[in-house]
């Protein structure tokens, strides 16, 4: 009785040469465009590490069946997604027994025992979940039209993306609609014919419909049924691989493949010692690397990026969705040349991204943090940077006179190296040369030894590592800047200098620990310095204050009642996950504390990073502090906590203007003035 029900009508022979033709005709479509695809992202430098995979593969795994990188926001959209995907991952098995049911006779895929009850159970409800998650998406992108899903006019987009996009999505749509329709049409057909299965509960309701059909008619909706549902796939497989949806196998490609890095801001050392070499940086496409362009192929073009850039956000010009979306589209259009070996027609400014858009970036890193499928937009835009300013000499004259400090005085604010110390008259400062080996070298900065705001940071550290009998030194006049905002203005070759000469110095010295209160300096000599041959380890001021207090060397008390709120740094939380310690130190002194809507790991940029601390920011409606000190506002907050002296420069000034009675101040501020007690 179980198989005459689940026993399905089979192909005639006619219709299994027409389905072999077309199966091979797709076959050698889909073989013809993976072929293209494989060259096109061979074009950009490197070469893929396959020994990343095997200790990838389950984390990966997991990441692509539960779709975890997708619930970090946006969680309806999400949903709605993960109906559909869940579907499309279980139809593989689907297609395959149904394929296997048509071609061999009195086959049941699975059997009919219990494993073939569930597959028939999960296929009837995936099936239904999947067409309803698939037109409320195609119902908020048509009929909504979800604000999340448009780029602003003012930012460069391919001419075809615009339009493209939402055809594309209608198109992807209606096949996944009517390839998960046609199945159910065939199961209910197949079940009016034969009998309800109870294992099959939606199909077999969807059979009532047919109720009175003659068994012929049935057998004809059967098979209209499976060539819907079949054949749409072999139609539809070569025009999936020239459209955004491809992203369902190139996302866990990228994560599998996509390079090892400390931390993900990290920026790769170019090559000044090759003569051979004649580009540096990225003008044209094909100067990527590999997975850069990889990228234009995993991206799913749903837009987090560009709601987590604080540039877009504020009104600029940049989007870093639009810059993956303009470079697949250029792929699609002169893919044939880029397969053939031969040069693109433009460049990267003519089609990808604008020079005012290049410049905005802050290089926080949040639209890479945010990316459901592993993208670096920022990597993109560093390396465009690079080609302008070390190719074209295209820098504006802010960053060129902070060039010019960095060469002269090395440091971007042009103070003379003698005067490095002036921040400590007055303070009992060790150098290393009075303490040639204490417990902890601490790097200074460039900010806090020459800005007047920033040496109160300083000044409030000394105080805290006299009273937990810290043994330290500072390099005194010998240090310099780590040439951080150098390498993000693109500046790679003055980093090159800094950075090697910083590290010849810092190995003489070979310090135990080095102690930052900056992050761009804890960033760069941790994670950017191995490059060059400097391997250290390196804590922030609040990673270590937070040690101290733990460990009983500090004693802290509570300070007044203040609603205060944590800014957390781009190059402290998002860039080297350093997001509890700094809490649990505040924590440590009673402080109220709230959170703004963007924390942690998800913080909003102060506006300051990606070298903007020595320019004006670009054209937009407000500027980047301006809008994070509204979302401290927000919540209430009476102090801004900070741990970064750029940071604090910009939020400093934000909030002059923007809210006078909103203190800023740095965590170690508030730790040193009057909050604590000596051992």
């Amino acid at each position: 009785m179980v198989n005459s029900i689940l026993n399905p009508a089979m192909l005639t022979l006619i219709e299994k040469i027409v389905f072999v033709l077309a199966a091979l005709t797709t076959l050698a479509l889909v073989a013809r465009a993976v072929q293209r695809i494989v060259r096109i992202i061979g074009r950009g430098h490197g070469k893929p590490d396959w020994k990343l995979i095997p200790k990838r593969l389950l984390e990966v795994g997991v990441k692509t069946v539960a779709l975890t990188p997708t619930w970090r926001k946006r969680l309806l959209a999400s949903l709605l997604h993960a109906m559909v995907v869940w579907a499309f991952m279980f139809y593989l098995l689907v297609n395959i027994g149904d394929v296997l049911e048509a071609f061999v006779p009195n086959f049941v895929f699975l059997g009919e025992g219990g494993l073939g009850n569930v597959y028939r159970l999960l296929a009837d409800g995936l099936t239904v979940t999947g067409i309803a998650g698939m037109l409320a998406l195609l119902a908020r992108r048509f009929v909504l039209r979800t604000p999340a899903l448009r780029i602003r006019e003012s930012t460069l987009v391919h001419p075809k993306a615009r339009q493209g996009i939402a055809r594309d999505s209608l198109i992807v749509g209606l096949f996944i609609v009517l390839h998960l329709g046609g199945r159910l049409l065939a199961a209910s057909f197949k079940l009016a014919l034969h009998g309800a299965d109870p294992w099959q509960p939606l199909a077999s309701a969807a059979a009532g419909l047919w109720a009175g059909w003659s068994p012929a008619a049935l057998v004809v909706g059967e098979h209209v049924g499976f060539w819907l549902a079949i054949g749409l796939i072999m139609a539809f497989f070569p025009y999936f691989l020239y459209s955004k949806h491809i992203h369902i196998f190139m996302a866990p490609l990228n994560f599998l493949l996509r390079p090892e890095r400390p931390s993900p801001g990290q920026l790769e050392k170019l090559n000044f010692d090759d003569p051979s070499i004649e580009q540096f940086g990225a003008a044209r496409l094909e100067d990527f690397a590999w997975h850069q362009i990889m990228d234009a192929y995993a991206c799913i073009m749903c837009n987090r990026c560009q709601d987590a850039c604080p540039a877009y956000t504020t009104g600029k010009v940049l989007s870093p969705a639009a810059l993956e979306v303009n470079k697949r589209y250029f792929i699609n259009e002169e893919g044939a040349r880029l397969a053939n070996g031969e040069a693109s027609t433009k460049t990267l400014l003519e089609f990808a991204i604008t020079e005012e858009a290049v410049l905005a970036c802050t290089a926080c890193g949040a639209c890479t943090d945010i990316c459901p499928v592993g993208n670096d937009p920022m990597r993109d835009i560093m390396d465009i940077r690079r080609s302008m300013v070390l190719m074209e000499n295209k820098a504006p004259e802010p960053w060129q006179v902070a060039f010019r400090g960095m060469e002269r005085s090395v440091n971007p604010w042009n103070v003379p190296p003698s005067e490095r110390m002036k921040w400590a008259e007055g303070l009992n400062v060790p150098t290393v040369e009075q303490n040639a080996e204490p417990e902890l070298l601490w790097w200074v900065g460039c900010a806090p030894s020459t800005d007047a705001r920033a040496q109160k940071t300083a000044q409030a550290m000394v105080q805290i590592l006299e009273a937990a009998g810290v043994s330290y030194a500072v390099l005194g006049n010998q240090e310099q800047c780590t040439g951080d905002s150098a390498r993000r203005a693109g500046n790679e070759f003055l980093f090159n200098e800094l950075a090697n000469a910083n590290v010849e110095m810092l190995n003489a010295v070979a310090p135990k620990r080095i102690l930052t209160t900056c992050p761009h300096c804890l960033h760069t000599l941790a994670n950017e310095y191995p490059q060059f041959g400097g391997h250290y380890e390196v804590v922030h001021h609040t990673e270590f204050i937070d040690e101290l207090i733990k460990n009983g060397r500090l004693e802290v008390k509570a300070g007044p009642a203040t609603q205060m709120a944590l800014h957390d740094p781009c190059y402290l939380g998002r860039q080297n996950g350093v997001v509890v310690e700094p809490r649990n130190v505040l924590n440590a002194v009673d402080v109220d504390l709230v959170e703004m809507v963007k924390h942690g790991k998800q913080s909003f940029c102060c506006g300051a990073g990606g070298a903007q601390m020595w320019k004006e920011e670009e054209h937009g409606t407000s500027r980047v502090s301006s809008e994070r000190i509204r979302q401290a506002q927000e919540v209430g907050a009476q102090t801004l906590a900070v741990g970064c002296p750029f940071c604090m420069v910009m939020l400093s000034d934000a909030a002059k203007a923007e809210a006078p009675n909103l203190l800023v101040r740095d965590v170690v501020e508030i730790i040193a003035d009057g909050l604590f007690e000596k051992s």
